[in-house]
């Protein structure tokens, strides 16, 4: 993990580090930035951490999926990321967004996103109780445009037939019957 920032904060008793402005936060395919990020690393190695956005902004994620040439990318006010379980949650004015090379495929909206990259599947909610800045009544809300398909146009061109030019106007290619 590789992290930059203004300034930094080490609690060696809670294992815990707080660093502040502009936090740019590099994991393997994983990038975070915000105003605030803390991390904690509990006794197996495994790493957990917040980060927030500027007053009024939000922070940002953005990671590779495997094997694919995809993205995740999202912006909420509050991020969270768990090593243990692979996932992440976006909180308050939440949006994510599913990229495929620089195309967007699918984007999210609500109070609380959750990803679980090990599953691939993620949930929407639209106001969470429990959240302080959740309006109440927000609804989810979601834009999926239609799939493109390279290799099914591709194949749907080729299998198309071709015409052949003709020679002449009105030449039927054949001997014409007297």
């Amino acid at each position: 993990m590789n992290i930059e920032a203004d300034a930094m904060r080490y609690d060696d008793k809670a294992q815990t580090s707080v660093f502040t402005g502009n936090v740019v936060l590099t994991k393997g395919t994983i990038v975070m930035r915000g105003a605030r990020l803390q991390v904690r690393q509990n006794e197996q190695g495994e790493q957990f951490g917040e980060i927030q956005g500027e007053a009024g902004k939000r922070a940002f994620f953005r990671q590779k999926r495997e094997g694919v040439n995809e993205f995740i990318e999202g912006e909420s006010e509050t991020i969270e990321y768990d090593s243990k379980t692979d996932s992440v949650r976006f909180l308050r004015r939440a949006e994510m967004r599913r990229l495929i090379g620089a195309r967007t495929q699918d984007e999210v909206y609500g109070s609380v996103i959750v990803y679980d990259n090990k599953t691939e599947v993620y949930t929407v909610d639209g106001a969470q109780s429990g959240l302080p800045s959740a309006a109440p009544g927000q609804r989810v809300h979601v834009v999926l445009p239609p799939r493109v398909r390279p290799a099914a146009s591709a194949a749907a061109s080729a299998a198309a037939p071709r015409l052949k030019p003709s020679g002449a106007m009105g030449a039927s290619g054949g001997s014409a019957a007297k």
